[in-house]
């Protein structure tokens, strides 16, 4: 993990351009998430900025209670002003120091400010390369917040080389394979994984 504050703007960013790029065709396409479209990935990420806005501010409640697994989310119709607009407050809500100090709460799980900030830009970084990959978008993560998701990913794989990760069985990556690619099978990801025509 990183005891290192670091700015989530850039990470989060990324992902708003990266949001703006998908074709409304494109929100039915699946993504490298099983039985996730591309639109529940869009939702997803609304609801997590919250979540993490929330969480970063230590306003707990329904926003911070929630499993991220309760529901499949789903985009509304003014998805396209509102993500950005979440990530934008995500990212401000996480630049005071404050923040990353003392217990806080994101998906019903209580932990440290600087966990909950290790937890968010592994959201933002993996599900980036999700929502890039689903929609044939180019891709390169801000490098503070890939440094913070591969160590938080890395933490929580009882092996590295093949056993079970955070988020289910990790891919086996080579060692000398580009961080992102270590971080994507570490969540459980291929890094080969394309979209089918």
């Amino acid at each position: 993990m990183t005891d290192t504050i670091f700015d989530l703007g850039p990470q989060a960013r990324i992902v708003a351009r990266l949001a703006e790029g998908v074709l409304d065709e494109r929100l039915g396409g699946g993504t490298p998430c099983p039985g996730c479209a591309v639109r529940n990935m869009l939702g997803h990420l609304a609801g997590l900025s919250v979540a993490f806005r929330d969480a970063a501010r230590k306003e707990l409640g329904a926003t911070t209670d929630t499993a991220p697994n309760a529901a499949v989310p789903d985009i509304g119709p003014g998805w396209r002003e509102e993500l950005p607009k979440a990530l934008d407050e995500l990212a401000d809500a996480w630049r005071d120091p404050a923040a990353w100090t003392g217990m806080t709460r994101a998906g019903g799980v209580d932990l440290p400010g600087s966990l909950a900030a290790a937890v968010a830009a592994d959201e933002l970084v993996i599900h980036g390369w999700d929502l890039a990959r689903a929609t044939s978008q180019s891709y390169e993560p801000d490098p503070a917040a890939l440094r913070a998701a591969h160590a938080f990913l890395h933490a929580g794989a009882e092996d590295p080389a093949g056993g079970q990760g955070v988020f289910g069985p990790v891919v086996a990556v080579p060692a000398d394979a580009p961080l992102l690619d270590r971080a994507v099978g570490l969540s459980g990801r291929d890094p080969g994984w394309r979209q089918r025509a």
